[in-house]
């Protein structure tokens, strides 16, 4: 699908309209829509024409009529009832497709909203959220409009010929139908905003919940470190209560809805029986015994279709949600603005700080505090300082993560806000502290976006990453699956084929967060010793809280509350014996 078709079905959602929304995505597809419902209207004939049939041979006995009539009549209800099979097959598949192409729409358009937003968006939503807003509401949407959609048409095909019938055979009798539509809307009006307001509930407990479990399943090695799995169990537990308290409440307002309309739609039909016996009887209106028979059929026949309908207000009412829901994120405004803005097709490595400032929303000071700061093309600079110096935050403002609140960031000589950061990363690289490995081969998580990279290329870089000879020692080499998070391989291993994956892209600016805070002596000398090939002509950033890791660098720059307080080389800031010969002599114990 392609990027502006996904485009179009995101800018058909309206959280303030859900129900248009759901209708302007089905219109999309106006020539399946029109033939999934003709195909729906042959089909449900014998649904609204049988009582036609029923008392047209109830009055042929009552008048001695012949049997060759009702031969007729029921070869025509043989022809009605097998037309039925062929329309309902087409009916399914052309309705159905219309239902998963929607759903799939949806997902991709939450997907590619997703990949829009700012990191501040991330960082504030719960990743378990995001995954039940794309995998469960989008499901409720499809079941809304599977199970409402048929019984929706089939009332309105049975009212049309219920409707067209009686106004031919007993048209005095109209009146009486008219009483059954006012009373279910009306129905469906009273309970509409009480079922609204208990599925937004029942919603908000669900996203609560599912936060919970994610952070069970994320925490389960400290919770199992520190003997804390009642704690975790507790947690959970009272997510699980909320959403019993909120789904009971909702369970019993549903079961209201169905006794109500139940219990109003059959003394409706069971009175239009009466109403039309009492009519033919004191001939009132001249209705023979068959007629009564149609009239009584065609009204319970209409009050139960009305009454599937509103027994379906719950399943209406928790897709509409869900549509909310959905719209959450197609219309949150925390975008990374990148539209209309300079593409980038060859990156030197100048990186240019002047004057940025960033303060994140609610702080009371600066992250960064008016930072100058010239990165030469290819030169290696390291940022030293306690936590909450600001190393993460001057990092994140270069991979364009935050824009700076003050200030301006160049990339070879232009400020970055006047660049699509989107193709100014093609040509960045960055190895976290924990490597990011998702459940595949070993293949397909360095290439990871590159189809076309070649053998050689990979073989390149997994020798250069010290990564070939563990993995050509794996069961199926390259082709073996790491597991989730790469959860069957060593921190050592996962951060090693990080490494791999930038290398196989070139990149000319490179980011190394605490890229070997979490390894043992001998893995993070097998690192190192990676990090230095890959760091080799190209323009870093280095994050380090191990001071014997950034020797080597061109520059290192000393950072407190925001500022730069020292920078120089390794040996020019130990003689200075200032903040950095204090950090040095506090983890080694001697310049």
């Amino acid at each position: 699908m392609t990027e502006k078709a996904l485009t179009r079905s995101a800018r058909l959602i309206d959280g303030a309209h859900p129900t248009r929304s759901v209708l302007r995505l089905l219109l999309r597809r106006p020539g399946r829509m029109s033939l999934a419902i003709l195909a729906f209207a042959l089909k449900e004939i014998p649904l609204w024409f049988l009582p036609v049939i029923t008392a047209a041979i109830i009055d042929i006995v009552a008048g001695g009529g012949d049997v060759g009539q009702v031969l007729g009549w029921f070869a025509l209800a043989v022809v009605l009832l097998v037309q039925n099979y062929p329309n309902h097959l087409l009916y399914t598949r052309s309705f159905m497709t219309v239902v998963r192409d929607t759903g799939a729409e949806l997902r991709n358009a939450l997907a590619e909203r997703l990949q829009t937003l700012s990191i501040g968006y991330h960082t504030r939503m719960s990743s378990s959220i995001v995954q039940s807003k794309v995998v469960r509401d989008v499901e409720n949407v499809e079941l809304m409009l599977q199970q409402v959609t048929h019984p929706l048409l089939s009332s309105l095909m049975v009212l049309i010929g219920a409707i067209a019938m009686t106004a031919i055979a007993v048209p005095a009798f109209l009146p009486v139908y008219a009483l059954a539509v006012p009373i279910a809307i009306g129905l469906r009006a009273g309970l509409r905003r009480r079922t609204e307001a208990r599925n937004a509930q029942f919603r908000r407990e669900m996203e609560g919940l599912a936060a919970r479990v994610g952070e069970m399943a994320s925490l389960i090695p400290v919770t199992r470190a520190h003997g804390l799995e009642e704690t975790a169990v507790t947690r959970v537990a009272s997510g699980a209560d909320g959403v019993r308290r909120a789904g009971l409440h909702l369970d019993m307002l549903n079961g209201h809805v169905a006794s109500i309309s139940w219990v109003t739609m059959q003394l409706l039909g069971v009175g239009c029986l009466v109403l039309a016996a009492i009519f033919s009887l004191t001939g009132f209106l001249p209705i023979t015994p068959g007629e009564v028979v149609l009239l009584s059929t065609y009204f319970a026949l209409l009050t139960s279709g009305l009454t599937q309908l509103l027994m379906l207000i719950p399943v209406g009412a928790r897709g509409i949600e869900s549509v909310r829901s959905i719209a959450e994120v197609i219309e949150d405004p925390d975008l990374e603005q990148n539209e209309g803005k300079r593409r980038v097709d060859e990156v030197t490595g100048r990186l240019t700080l002047e004057r940025v400032t960033e303060r994140y929303a609610g702080a009371e000071t600066d992250a960064l505090h008016e930072v100058d700061l010239d990165l030469a093309a290819g030169e290696t600079v390291a940022f030293v300082g306690s936590s909450g110096s600001g190393k993460s935050t001057l990092l994140n403002l270069v991979l364009g993560f935050v824009r700076p609140t003050g200030g301006r960031i160049l990339l070879d000589g232009t400020d970055m806000q006047l660049l699509d950061l989107r193709t100014v990363r093609r040509f960045v690289s960055v190895v976290p502290q924990e490597s990011v490995l998702f459940e595949g081969t070993i293949r397909e998580n360095i290439a990871y976006g590159l189809p076309h990279v070649s053998d050689h290329d990979l073989h390149a870089a997994l020798e250069a990453a010290n990564a070939l000879e563990f993995v050509d020692a794996q069961p199926q080499g390259w082709d073996t699956v790491v597991g989730e998070r790469g959860a069957r391989l060593s921190g050592g291993q996962r951060q090693r084929l990080a490494i791999a994956r930038a290398l196989v892209r070139d990149p000319r600016i490179l980011l190394l967060d605490e890229a070997t805070s979490a390894l043992d002596p001998e893995s993070e000398e097998l690192v190192k010793e990676a990090l230095g090939r890959l760091m080799r002509g190209r323009t870093t950033l280095v994050v380090a809280h191990r001071l014997s890791t950034i020797r080597q660098a061109d520059r290192i720059v000393v950072l407190e509350h925001g500022e730069i307080v020292e920078q120089g080389s390794h040996d020019e800031l130990l003689a200075r014996g200032g903040r950095y010969a204090h950090l040095h002599l506090t983890q080694v114990g001697a310049p």
